[in-house]
């Protein structure tokens, strides 16, 4: 093999590393972010130092539709606030209301809950 040859293998060997090497930053990333509590794209939004969820949040955390949460609200066994014309979901008020309203509730297993909106 001529110089040449072996100069430009090298040099795609390189932008393949540094392509890998972006790869896993980017990785690492999101792993901390995800550690962090924050699902990618958005951030953890926060009330008085308690986690909101939102509509879509509390949609697939109970895996309910959103006519039944306005029917929860409704009826008054769901608390909720109203910011920016949007409704929040205050985290001490969910685990409230699935201990008070779902047979099999333990608060250990909130995380289970949790897990079905990221």
């Amino acid at each position: 093999m001529d110089t040449y040859k072996i100069e430009r293998l090298f040099h795609l060997l390189m932008e393949r590393l540094d392509r890998h090497e972006k790869m896993l930053d980017d990785l690492l990333y999101r792993s901390q972010r995800q550690a962090a509590g924050q699902e990618e794209g958005t951030e953890c939004k926060l009330y008085n130092g308690e986690r909101l969820y939102d509509n879509q949040d509390l949609c697939l955390m109970l895996q309910v539709s959103k006519r039944s949460l306005q029917r929860y609200r409704t009826l008054g066994i769901l608390p909720y606030l109203m910011l920016r014309q949007k409704t929040y979901y205050k985290e001490s008020d969910v685990e409230k209301f699935l201990a008070e309203h779902i047979d099999c509730f333990q608060k250990e297993k909130m995380a289970d809950y949790k897990a079905r909106i990221r």
